[in-house]
């Protein structure tokens, strides 16, 4: 993968009797700043999200509860990593094609992204993204 590499990242986690407590920040724990999130919840078995990249929007991605599996793409290898615990997210940087697959029963995945919603930001052609990654 390129240079701002996909990575693990690991939250910080607050053990308690009463219930765990985990949390990120702005250029602290996420590589970038937030402004915005999203999550993707009822997914119905089999089925897949994503399938797209994006030109240069950075996101974090988090299971806050369940599991589910992301698939990256970076034009030359896939690499594949199953996210299943709170306290951990994985950073994907722009110019990534990425699936979600695998979900669980009520997982939930949280997305933090550095971008507002801009549909222009997306690449959805696996032949286009191809071609502007490669070249």
């Amino acid at each position: 993968m390129h240079s701002d590499q996909p990575r693990m990242i690991d939250l910080p986690k607050i053990p308690d009797d009463r219930g765990n407590l985990s949390f990120f920040q702005n250029n602290s724990h996420v590589p970038f700043g937030i402004k915005r999130v999203y999550w993707i919840y009822d997914v119905p078995g089999g089925e897949m999200r994503g399938g797209h990249a994006y030109k240069t929007l950075k996101e974090m991605i988090i299971a806050l509860s369940g599991s589910f599996d992301v698939v990256l793409f970076d034009g030359r290898e896939e690499k594949r990593f199953t996210l299943n615990r709170s306290y951990v997210g994985l950073y994907v940087p722009g110019m990534i094609w990425r699936h979600l697959e695998n979900f669980s029963t009520n997982s939930v995945a949280l997305i933090a992204a550095d971008q507002l919603y801009d549909e222009a930001e997306y690449l959805r052609d696996p032949e286009l993204f191809n071609s502007l990654r490669l070249a």
